[in-house]
């Protein structure tokens, strides 16, 4: 059984920023393969389901991002799934606009969501595929940049971008059994 995060804040204001690359790959994920992520448990939106032939939960911490480990940690615990079956999805500035890149393991990096899911897994052995939202001109502008709303020649760019995130899901979950 895979559980696969989403990283982003909860409120509706926040839906379509930067800041939210990881719920709007779960979004597409739970459309793509019938999901519902709507019941409510482990601080969390969550929903089970299967992509290629394997259990999955998609999970979208309700926690803030500062605090995704603590949803995150309840949800493994609760399964009992290993970290090496769990997949975090989020935005990332230090990557070029629209590309993504998948790692097996490395550092939080700036990102406050990815230190709180490190600390709380007391780890750095997991999957994560982070989405470049690329950075602000003005680095006193970063807090505006991520959660700020996107600009419309960014949208298709950043849409683009999760759509690749959620194939790159289950081609992993794919190629893993």
């Amino acid at each position: 059984m895979y559980l696969i995060i989403g990283l982003g804040n909860p409120e509706e204001e926040y839906s379509h920023t930067r800041h939210n690359m990881g719920f709007d790959t779960i979004n597409i994920l739970a459309k793509t393969y019938g999901i519902e992520v709507t019941k409510k448990k482990f601080k969390a939106l969550y929903g089970t389901g299967i992509i290629e032939e394997q259990k999955v939960i998609l999970l979208k911490p309700q926690t803030y991002m500062n605090s995704s480990g603590d949803s995150i940690i309840e949800a493994m615990d609760y399964y009992d799934i290993p970290t090496e079956d769990i997949i975090v999805i989020y935005d990332d500035m230090d990557i070029e606009k629209g590309s993504i890149r998948i790692r097996k393991k490395g550092g939080p990096g700036s990102h406050n969501g990815m230190k709180s899911v490190v600390e709380n897994l007391q780890t750095e052995e997991f999957t994560r595929i982070r989405i470049g939202i690329g950075k602000p001109e003005n680095k006193q502008d970063w807090i505006n940049y991520v959660i700020g709303k996107i600009p419309k020649q960014e949208q298709e760019i950043l849409a683009k971008a999760t759509e690749e995130a959620a194939k790159a899901v289950s081609e992993m979950i794919k190629m893993s059994h």
